[in-house]
């Protein structure tokens, strides 16, 4: 690899990117392994805002709401600053489950690139541990989901970029009331599509990569606006409500421009 590429490296010789939130259901391009597992030290929350750049140029996929009504989207804090604030979820857990991707070494240039694209609205580029989830029968080995050899010898981790949109950036929200953030997520409409998209995917996706892997974060803000979405239903409002139909499945791209028009199709982010 060249220099440009080799001053990409997370670990050792291989370029792994942790996702968190629309990755782990909408993944880059050009990976070739995708391993479920966490990271601590963090707190996963719903408090970064998301809104459609003024410049063309700057389209992000997680667009979610407008400049004048911005949605929301997940963002990590690190857990002793989290600690230091006044939360109404008081509770948090000490992994915050996502999925490690590999990405191919003749594309890591071209993925760094688009994710600068796809995560510029507020996210700064970070690097942490990844843990592994053991192997389970549900996660055998296939051609984008293969075990990391190294990854299970006592207790190793994987070196990971991770993006994050940090407390002093200006689309950080800090604290909100859980109520008042559904009913954000629950109207706020963006070019890639309705914030609630965002947060019932986000959800199924951390429900179905391990029995532990749940957050209750996540969970109670999905729980919060179906109750909003069965009300308006029950007095006979029009409602945003039909869920996506979602396969679980993670496609492999052939290059960027294949992956973007992916997305136009696909719920996410």
């Amino acid at each position: 690899m060249g220099s440009a590429v080799n001053a990409l490296t997370t670990d050792g010789d291989e370029f792994w990117l942790f996702g968190y939130g629309s990755l782990i259901w909408k993944p880059p391009p050009h990976f070739d392994r995708r391993i479920p597992g966490w990271v601590t030290g963090y707190v996963r929350r719903f408090w970064q805002l998301t809104s459609s750049p003024s410049c063309p140029a700057l389209h992000s996929q997680d667009h979610r709401g407008t400049p004048e009504a911005p949605g929301r989207v997940v963002t990590l804090l690190e857990r002793d600053y989290w600690a230091s604030l006044t939360d109404h979820h008081e509770h948090a857990p000490d992994r915050v489950w996502g999925v490690a991707y590999r990405i191919r070494p003749d594309r890591v240039a071209e993925v760094k690139d688009y994710l600068d694209i796809r995560e510029i609205n507020g996210y700064t580029i970070h690097y942490t541990a990844f843990h592994p989830a053991p192997p389970t029968a549900a996660s055998a080995p296939s051609s984008t989901n293969e075990q990391h050899p190294h990854a299970y010898r006592d207790g190793a981790t994987i070196q990971t970029l991770v993006y994050i949109g940090t407390p002093d950036n200006d689309q950080f929200t800090g604290p909100q009331e859980p109520q008042a953030l559904a009913a954000h997520i629950h109207k706020s409409v963006g070019p890639s599509g309705r914030n609630i998209d965002y947060l019932f995917n986000l959800n199924q996706a951390l429900e179905e990569l391990s029995p532990e892997s749940g957050d209750e974060h996540i969970r109670d803000l999905a729980q919060r606006v179906r109750a909003i979405i069965a009300a308006e239903e029950s007095r006979g409002h029009d409602t945003q409500a039909e869920l996506p139909e979602t396969s679980g499945e993670f496609q492999k791209v052939a290059s960027t421009e294949q992956q973007e028009e992916i997305e136009k199709t696909v719920p996410g982010s």
